[in-house]
């Protein structure tokens, strides 16, 4: 093993983060679309779980739950691997941080606004280059009129390359610690080590600082990844071996469906041309074109115009 753990592992990320409100306010103001006058100046941390109100639903562990010297309350959570119901799961914490903020007497007025941050290990966006995506609440015919209630922010750490982004140094900075330091770090990057906020991250993840029982704890985090990323594999191979049987078997279907229109199809031709070979020599006879049509299913005009 390296000298350096891997940032985006549940121990180290809250080492981080969850232990030293300075390294947090910074991350804070670097991957938040805040506006000057609206940066994060000093936080309180507030507890992980969200507890549902809903009876037999599991509580809800987010990373870091904190709120600043305005109330504002902030979700910071690293998801290793992606699944669909992740959206759902995160509006579902972003609403209860949201609700849960009014004691019994206040006002609605009394609300501030819920920023969630989320930081994932994968790519999920396909059709897209963008690796910063900024949900919030808007009216359809005029997106400049916004809620600024709630913010939901993902970020897709596969895709970030610092080469291509120059509008924040420190979130780039911030960035490159979570996705370009792991176990296989030998030296870190000099604008790591140049920046005082991520020189002491970078001095929080050293191996060294771990005892043996956090070690173990780490090592149990990175099995179970492997674990879930295996089984979230699976299944998605069996939902498309599925879907692939499906469309084959649809095509199948198809394939028989059109062979038997086309031989019918095929019939229905040739008892025309059938019919008209009879018309021409009951017409060569000199049979009354009625009865010609009445012999030969044609009508009146297609046995004349013969």
């Amino acid at each position: 093993m390296g000298k350096y753990l891997n940032p985006r592992a549940d121990l180290t990320f809250k080492k981080v983060f969850a232990d030293h409100k300075d390294l947090m306010i910074s991350f804070l103001n670097a991957m938040l679309p805040l506006p000057d006058d609206g940066q994060v100046t000093s936080i309180e941390y507030l507890p992980f779980e969200l507890i549902p109100t809903m009876p037999l639903k599991k509580d809800t562990i987010v990373d870091v739950r904190c709120e600043d010297q305005r109330r504002r309350q902030f979700i910071v959570e690293m998801q290793m691997i992606w699944t669909a119901d992740f959206f759902k799961r995160v509006l579902f914490n972003s609403s209860k941080a949201y609700v849960k903020q009014l004691r019994s007497g206040e006002d609605y007025s009394d609300l501030q606004p819920v920023y969630s941050l989320n930081l994932i290990n994968e790519a999920f966006l396909h059709d897209t280059e963008e690796w910063y995506h900024d949900y919030g609440l808007v009216e359809f015919k005029y997106p400049d009129h916004v809620i600024e209630d709630m913010h939901v922010i993902f970020i897709e750490l596969p895709k970030f390359k610092p080469h291509s982004f120059k509008e924040k140094k420190m979130t780039a900075l911030w960035l490159r610690f979570l996705t370009e330091i792991d176990e296989d770090t030998k030296v870190a990057p000099r604008e790591l080590m140049e920046n005082p906020e991520t020189r002491k991250a970078l001095d929080i993840v050293e191996e060294s600082a771990y005892s043996d029982a956090q070690m173990a704890y780490y090592d149990h985090f990175w099995d179970m990844v492997s674990v879930e990323r295996t089984l979230h594999s699976s299944a998605r191979r069996e939902r498309e071996k599925g879907k692939a049987e499906g469309i084959a078997e649809g095509k199948a279907q198809g394939l028989k469906e059109g062979m038997a229109q086309g031989l019918a199809e095929g019939k229905a031709e040739g008892a025309h041309e059938k019919a008209i070979a009879s018309a021409k020599a009951m017409k060569t006879d000199g049979l009354p074109t009625a009865l010609i049509a009445k012999y030969t299913g044609l009508s009146e005009k297609q046995v004349t115009g013969l």
